[in-house]
């Protein structure tokens, strides 16, 4: 088995450590099985530099983990309907994180279809940060977790980095065009890789 992406590796800043997540794989251990997922597209959000990232204006009680240090979740509700997982970056008291977009089940099929029915095809599994959530069922109770602690209920595994070659960069999704920045990564020829949604205006959508 692959060994646990080191703290180190996503200390940097954000749009390296963006790039370091694709080909991760993220286990998580629940009551209902074990479910894991290879990082195939993700976003990158800066703090007080970036306007569409949760952080702008400064550290709160929802906020409060992308401040760091490196290598825990940042989960948080969305639109009244679902949640979305970031992993934290950058150096302790900086916030930084990078928003988990979509992956390729690695795991057990029967465990991961059981856990998303609805999807029509298995590449639907995790194609979204939503779907991808609830793949992995994170929820409120597993922010804060540290990804890189070998006995946590949710591991990020390290993998062998992926071919640059194979990395593309655009837009991030749903953010209003004055905050648009190419911070969004994604492993070219993937079919799990999420469609592309432009904002539609200020404010931005940020993290989401």
């Amino acid at each position: 088995m692959s060994e646990l992406l080191a703290r180190e590796e996503l200390a940097g800043d954000v749009l390296a450590a963006a790039v370091r997540l694709l080909g991760c794989t993220v286990v998580a251990d629940t009551p209902d099985g074990s479910v894991a997922a290879r990082l195939v597209e993700v976003e990158a959000y800066r703090g007080a530099d970036d306007p569409a990232s949760h952080s702008f204006r400064g550290r709160t009680a929802r906020n409060s983990v992308m401040f760091g240090p490196a290598g825990h979740l940042y989960v948080y509700f969305v639109y009244g309907m679902h949640f979305c997982v970031n992993i934290t970056c950058l150096v302790d008291g900086v916030a930084g994180a990078v928003l988990l977009r979509a992956g390729e089940v690695v795991s057990d099929l029967g465990v991961a279809r059981a856990r998303r029915p609805t999807a029509r095809r298995d590449v639907d599994l995790a194609r979204g940060p939503a779907r991808l959530a609830g793949l992995l069922g994170l929820q409120r109770e597993h922010n804060g977790l540290d990804v890189t602690d070998p006995a946590s209920p949710v591991r990020l595994l390290a993998g062998e980095p992926v071919d640059p070659a194979l990395v593309r960069t655009g837009p991030r999704v749903g953010v209003a065009a004055a905050h648009e920045r190419p911070w969004r990564y994604w492993l070219d020829g993937s079919l799990a890789v999420s469609p592309y949604r432009p904002g539609r205006g200020a404010p931005a959508r940020s993290n989401s």
